[in-house]
């Protein structure tokens, strides 16, 4: 297994503002030690913010949100990317659609994605599937994911595991597949 960790719109938006997950800061110290281990190990860590134009089509569903050079589109703090991290802005809800994100992972040689982030039911769902059609191994990591609400997150939990073959793993267990040399 060749792995990146992937952090899903870990923003300003949906951790403190109008379209917060409930659980969203819960989750933070969780992929703040997978941050940390990732690039101990040499895993490449990767962030998938939302970046809206003012016309892109999930606008008309939640409203204006994470607007382009808006600080509402900005990692929040305890999670700022580090010198050798990539970021990628994306106008909908998957990291794969129109981004290059498929293409990079594969020219870093990776085979697996591990996905953290928000919300586990709309984006970091939405990721996954992109994820399984263009053949990469996916794991969730359950206490590094949050939804809007309970029932959204165990949704799309059992949703990638039953559909997507998704490995939904705990952030200490994919901390030790780190420390055990996956690569």
């Amino acid at each position: 297994m060749r792995p990146a960790l992937l952090i899903i719109d870990m923003i300003e938006e949906f951790v403190h503002g109008r379209l917060k997950s409930p659980s969203a800061e819960s989750i933070i110290p969780a992929i703040r030690t997978l941050i940390d281990n990732a690039r101990k190990h040499g895993i490449h860590v990767i962030y998938l913010i939302d970046s809206h134009l003012p016309f892109d089509r999930e606008l008309s569903i939640w409203g204006p949100h994470a607007l382009v050079h808006g600080e509402e589109s900005e990692i929040v703090e305890e999670l700022q990317p580090g010198g050798k991290d990539l970021v990628f802005r994306k106008r909908s809800y998957s990291g794969f659609r129109e981004t290059g994100l498929a293409s990079v992972l594969r020219d870093l040689g990776v085979d697996t994605v591990v996905l953290t982030g928000i919300h586990t039911h709309i984006c970091v769902l939405h990721t996954a599937i992109d994820a399984y059609y263009e053949r990469f191994n996916i794991i969730v990591v359950s206490d590094a994911v949050a939804a809007f609400s309970e029932s959204d997150h165990a949704y799309a939990l059992d949703y990638m595991r039953k559909v997507l073959g998704a490995k939904v793993l705990t952030s200490s267990e994919v901390a030790e597949a780190f420390a055990g040399g996956y690569k």
